[in-house]
């Protein structure tokens, strides 16, 4: 079989997954992603052999991306909390940042995380799919937990509180923002409602 012509590899997938982000597994089409792309659809089965391949490889590179976070949330134990507050507010107002390589996302919906997009879409009848979308989820809870726990070392979170139970609530409300942002509410809205989830933090009992 004749190679596919040289391409850069990660850049495509960026670009499969900004297709994918913004009109769905179901709704995007091998011509779509060659479109977005700039591959023809011969290249791409040959690399990727179908959508569904395309579709696995790009949620691998986007898992990639995420294991950057606990990096952005690391540091001294008195910097944990304003750096969880600034990662809560990221997150809801700007949603997962698509790759720097490829345009900003075409709306709030479009950065809702892919991970969690795609195991609502395919997830439960695609274990594939589910098992990332599971990678990509237990990074970022993996990360808060840790976060929560230098917050709780330096005094600003109360430290009988589960920092598990805690970054798992948070991940949560994040994914929920995410929905809130896809159905139209403003930027506000949603800063709003990662401000409260905030607040409900436990803090010390002397504080």
């Amino acid at each position: 079989m004749a190679r596919p012509r040289s391409f850069d590899r990660d850049h495509v997938l960026h670009a499969a997954e900004r297709q994918f982000r913004t009109s769905g597994y179901n709704g995007t089409s091998v011509d779509d992603i060659s479109a977005a792309t700039g591959l023809g659809r011969g290249s791409l089965y040959a690399a990727f052999d179908d959508k569904h391949g395309v579709l696995l490889q790009a949620m691998t590179e986007y898992f990639a991306r995420l294991e950057q976070l606990p990096k952005v949330l690391a540091g001294p134990d008195e910097g944990a909390l304003e750096r969880l507050h600034a990662y809560l507010l990221r997150a809801a107002v700007n949603g997962v940042p698509l790759a720097a390589d490829v345009p900003p996302a075409p709306d709030r919906a479009a950065a809702a995380c892919f991970g969690a997009k795609m195991a609502l879409e395919v997830g439960a009848s695609d274990p594939e799919v589910k098992r990332l979308a599971n990678d990509c989820s237990s990074v970022v809870v993996t990360a808060v937990a840790e976060c929560v726990r230098a917050a709780q070392r330096n005094g600003d979170i109360d430290p009988d509180a589960d920092p598990d139970d805690l970054a798992h609530l948070l991940w949560t409300i994040i994914r929920g923002i995410d929905v809130a942002g896809a159905c139209g509410h403003s930027p506000a809205r949603l800063t709003s409602i990662a401000e409260s989830a905030f607040a409900l933090l436990p803090r010390p009992r002397h504080h």
